[in-house]
């Protein structure tokens, strides 16, 4: 925490009336913004911020998380993590670390949408029927609760796409096709539509607290590191100091959601791979070791993808000149009540 410190500018020394000028113009909160905030305009675009998010780093991950698949759905063959790569490599070329791309890049860019989008507009809505003193002070169940909410919806837009790539990322060779428009109408002449959502429940059961965590642990990071950490008010730091803040709370909420949920991440990958199979099935066939298998590579591409995406969500944000507010405070009427209360 001390080398996070250390990279803003020492708050202590003395500021000319000119400094303060510029750092004013330059600060976030006197920002002329491109909308109002909660407005349509608003939500669309963070919604746009979303798909960048999402869709641009799991694309880049694409070949970690194909050796993460493999690793827990074949667990004699594919031994650990550089064991996979090697495999896959001999097997497949380097051109092979890729497969699945596509569908990670169109399904994930949908999920951004809905996730982002959608938890924005979730947290406005819920503050407001809880009022601004209750929204203050169950801050962390109404991050809960939106990011629970937009989960839901995102995953009903990812599910036919997460199908098609674990089914092409995990089925021997030869026995699957290896593109998106090969194997998106296989599924459907196999099981018809519900292929596509056999495994919408178990994605819910991963994604859900995954996102669960992953926006409240990254709100109250943030607010934990201003608080704590950072020297300064959030005002008054520059941009660039302030994505750093993003940055940091989205790796440190990104290695919680990988533990949170890993084991619905198995089941998952095994449910696809396994035509016919259930949740109840997965389990009993993986075991309680199983269900943690690639547990290591998951949490290095998770806490990486989660702040990546906190990062350049924020970026997305600053550079269409959106609303950021800042952490959550105390509202004046609460603060008076409690001054009241001790008096």
């Amino acid at each position: 925490m001390d080398s996070l410190a250390s990279l803003f500018s020492n708050p202590i020394q003395p500021i000319q009336a000119e400094e303060v000028k510029t750092r004013s113009l330059n600060a976030a909160a006197t920002e002329e913004h491109s909308c109002e905030f909660g407005s349509g305009k608003y939500y669309a675009l963070c919604a746009v911020g979303g798909a960048l998010s999402c869709g641009i780093t799991h694309t880049a991950v694409t070949p970690l998380d194909l050796v993460k698949c493999r690793l827990q759905v074949n667990k004699e063959k594919y031994k650990n993590l550089g064991n996979g790569f090697k495999l896959t490599v001999a097997e497949q070329g380097a051109k092979g670390l890729m497969l699945g791309w596509a569908p990670t890049s169109i399904g994930y860019t949908a999920q951004g949408i809905c996730k982002f989008g959608f938890y924005e507009v979730f947290k406005n809505f819920y503050g407001g029927l809880m009022g601004e003193e209750n929204a203050f002070l169950y801050r962390t169940s109404l991050y809960l609760i939106a990011s629970a909410s937009a989960e839901f919806f995102a995953d009903i837009a990812l599910s036919p796409m997460e199908a098609c790539k674990v089914r092409m990322q995990t089925s021997g060779l030869g026995t699957f096709p290896t593109t998106l428009r090969e194997a998106a109408p296989k599924i459907y002449a196999a099981e018809g539509i519900a292929g596509f959502y056999k495994s919408v429940v178990p994605l819910w059961g991963r994604q859900i607290p995954y996102t669960m965590m992953k926006f409240a642990c990254f709100e109250r990071t943030v607010e934990a590191l201003y608080a704590n950490v950072v020297p300064k008010p959030r005002d008054e730091c520059s941009k660039s100091e302030q994505l750093v803040v993003t940055f940091a709370a989205g790796y440190i909420a990104g290695v919680f959601c990988a533990i949170v949920s890993h084991p619905a991440d198995t089941v998952v990958s095994y449910m696809n791979k396994a035509s016919g199979s259930g949740i109840g099935d997965a389990v009993k066939a993986l075991g309680f070791k199983g269900l943690w298998g690639g547990l290591g590579p998951r949490i290095i591409m998770i806490g990486t993808l989660t702040a990546l995406q906190w990062f350049i969500y924020d970026g997305v944000k600053v550079q269409l000149r959106l609303p950021r507010p800042p952490p959550a405070s105390m509202p004046e009427s609460l603060k008076i009540k409690l001054g009241l209360a001790q008096n």
